[in-house]
């Protein structure tokens, strides 16, 4: 009975380690064979989102395991459309989005780790995100920067149904790590958990989002809700360390 007991849990622990898989390494920053394995430019939609700057290849750089997105003010842009509004375009900026698409399993969920060095200067708006691949929501703001001086952490359930939190981010001239655990809770929900720092910051609640489809994003968007006008001169937003790992079953 005992021995039985022990294959089984060998068997349960073998289990669980055969689930885990790393998605993204972080290694997908060190060349562009790397880079094209896992990433594609732009958002997974195009160019343009809600914000004034309009995202180009040229503004996308990548070496030695570090992701560089820089925005440069420009002119004789034409307007975005975002909502049925046009929107200025001022900037020319940087997006990235995985090849991968990722969806939480029954038991399981993933890991999204990365080290991040953002600007909080107004009319900036960095960004690490999922969003629906299939409508809208889910999404759920891993990290982003709104120019206020504080980083915020968010998980829409609908346009006014959303659960957030703001803290101070110091010293912004400097990286800080960020993870953001999603898992499964009841085959409906998920938990979301977000740390900056090795620091548990705040756990919230994706109604309805287990089997549904996310995009990763990292994006250096300008304007909009960071406020404007923005800078006058270059903005970088710099990655690295980012990893992805999956728990799913």
């Amino acid at each position: 009975m005992h021995l039985a007991t022990a294959t089984s849990l060998l068997l349960a622990a073998a289990a669980c380690v055969d689930a885990v898989r790393t998605i993204i390494p972080k290694t997908s920053f060190d060349s562009q064979s790397n880079f094209d394995a896992d990433w594609s430019y732009n958002y997974p939609w195009g160019t343009d989102h809600n914000g004034g700057a309009r995202m180009d290849k040229g503004q996308v750089k990548f070496s030695n395991g570090m992701l560089t997105l820089t925005a440069k003010k420009v002119t004789g842009q034409p307007d975005a459309t975002h909502g049925g509004n046009k929107i200025k375009i001022n900037y020319l900026s940087g997006a990235i989005s995985a090849k991968e698409h990722f969806t939480v399993a029954r038991g399981g969920g993933y890991d999204f780790t990365g080290e991040f060095k953002a600007t909080t200067t107004k009319g900036t708006w960095p960004a690490f995100w999922l969003t629906a691949v299939n409508g809208w929501p889910p999404e759920i703001d891993m990290a982003e920067w709104k120019g206020s001086g504080k980083i915020s952490f968010n998980t829409f359930n609908t346009s006014s149904s959303l659960s957030w939190k703001d803290v101070t981010y110091s010293n912004p001239d400097q990286f800080h790590s960020i993870k953001c655990e999603v898992r499964d809770i009841n085959q409906k929900d998920v938990s979301v958990k977000f740390y900056m720092d090795g620091n548990l910051v705040t756990t919230q609640v994706g109604g309805s989002y287990f089997g549904k489809p996310l995009y990763l994003i990292v994006n250096l968007q300008m304007e909009g809700s960071s406020g404007s006008p923005g800078p006058s001169g270059d903005t970088q937003y710099q990655v690295r360390n980012l990893e992805v790992v999956s728990y799913n079953p």
